[in-house]
């Protein structure tokens, strides 16, 4: 389920602590549906080999409505309702690269995962019509050890952080020439407050570029 590689890389992994997690989450599948399904929990580790990460954005939660969570942050299986929030994204994409102009794109993200981008998610599973219903059961410390260990043991990322959940995992990264960029939330509710204009698309292919990286193809 655990690609060996981030099972050698991160510490939690590596003594097994995440069992703990996982048999939490198998007991609450059997009174309650959640997503995402149980081989896609760990779906942003299966994509994008840990040698290969460049890009890592941080979401807070999976999707809790059915058809939407897939194991990706942000991103929603194809011919699932369109989130507002991704909607957002593509929104300010379009904004930088395309003067604006909005193009038909799928929503399912993992084409951004094969170009090296972690869409991670802080808890990594939920219980459907819930949000946040499995916030406490110890996905947290989970995924703040794998942002620990890819900001130790690799340089030169890039960490984008949008809204106050993904702001608080700043002091995890490692001071080891990454680039951070933070704004506000894609939600709607904050979006206009500083994520449109934040260019971070485009900042980041900068980023890349400057250290002899393909850009990313947004």
């Amino acid at each position: 389920m655990i690609p060996s590689d981030w099972c050698e890389a991160v510490p939690y992994f590596k003594e097994a602590r995440h069992e703990r997690v996982l048999q939490k989450v198998a007991e609450l599948r059997k009174k309650h549906t959640v997503f995402p399904p149980e081989e896609q929990v760990f779906a942003a580790l299966n994509a994008v080999p840990f040698n290969e990460v460049r890009v890592v954005i941080l979401g807070q939660d999976p999707y809790h409505g059915a058809g939407q969570a897939h194991g990706l942050s942000f991103s929603v299986q194809e011919g699932a309702k369109f989130p507002p929030s991704l909607r957002n994204i593509f929104k300010e994409i379009d904004a930088e690269f395309h003067n604006g102009v909005k193009r038909e794109v799928s929503t399912d993200l993992t084409r951004w995962a094969k170009q090296g981008v972690l869409l991670l998610n802080a808890t990594l599973t939920v219980q459907e019509g819930k949000a946040a219903s499995h916030a406490k059961l110890g996905w947290q410390a989970v995924t703040d050890d794998i942002i620990k260990a890819i900001s130790r043991k690799r340089s030169n990322l890039v960490f984008l952080l949008w809204g106050k959940h993904a702001l608080d995992k700043k002091p995890l990264i490692a001071d080891n020439d990454h680039c951070i960029l933070e704004a506000v939330h894609p939600s709607p509710l904050s979006a206009s407050r500083g994520f449109f204009g934040c260019n971070h698309f485009m900042l980041t292919n900068d980023w890349l570029q400057k250290h002899n990286q393909p850009e990313i193809d947004w």
